[in-house]
């Protein structure tokens, strides 16, 4: 009734605005249980030794990102639509991947920490594929608006707003770091982690979906999912 009674220059304006609302998603990869088991056991080695850290759970999924966007809020559902034509049409569930290190991103005296992957040639032209898919729909920067939050984990990391903005073409291409993020712990601690040796292992993507990214770029919201079993 509210909306019925506004007059026509109003209407625009609400319009313009909702148009104008962005949403900061991260388009990935779901590992399968090799994968999973190896993450859930950093993830405990790490908070112990920093509590403060978060636990791999259902606000912090372990994610292999293929690509990190700034999207029109109004325009998901067409982005959702061209990234499920991407998916479908490659055979993802088949894949061999690599695990083969653990890095961190440095974040003043603490790091986030990850389990890199091996790039392939089908990882590389898949994200370029999924780029393509979806640039009709990005915008070029967000706010803290974009991430979702919630009470334990409301804040967003001025870092993490300028990673996502320049995520193409800085973490793609030759540039692209596949990784599965496992936890924090301080500088110091992670780097004796590196410094010891890493057992190789082989795992499988188990599906794909789009979330919403919220604070450390973890995958907070799942917005969409797809079923690649075939």
């Amino acid at each position: 009734m509210l909306l019925t009674a506004c007059t026509n220059t109003q209407n625009v304006k609400i319009t313009s605005v909702a148009q104008e609302l962005v949403t900061a998603i991260d388009i990935l990869l779901e590992p399968d249980a090799t994968m999973l088991q190896h993450a859930q056991v950093a993830n405990a080695r790490l908070l112990k030794v920093y509590p403060k850290g978060f636990a791999l759970d259902t606000l912090h999924k372990p994610h292999i990102t293929l690509i990190q966007r700034f999207v029109r809020t109004a325009h998901l559902d067409k982005a959702y639509a061209a990234v499920g034509n991407v998916l479908t049409s490659n055979k993802i569930t088949d894949w061999k991947l690599k695990a083969f290190k653990y890095y961190y991103l440095p974040d003043k005296d603490i790091g986030v920490a990850g389990i890199v992957i091996e790039p392939t040639a089908d990882l590389l032209k898949l994200q370029q594929e999924l780029i393509d898919a979806v640039a009709p729909f990005t915008v070029k920067a967000g706010t803290a608006a974009a991430f979702a939050t919630t009470t334990e984990n409301s804040d967003i990391q001025p870092a993490l707003i300028d990673y996502v903005a320049a995520f193409v073409p800085k973490s793609t291409g030759t540039r692209f770091n596949p990784h599965v993020t496992v936890g924090i712990a301080s500088q110091d601690y992670l780097k004796g982690m590196l410094a010891e040796p890493f057992d190789e292992f082989i795992f499988s993507p188990a599906g794909a979906s789009i979330y919403q990214l919220g604070s450390y770029g973890t995958a907070m919201k799942k917005l969409y999912v797809w079923n690649l079993s075939h």
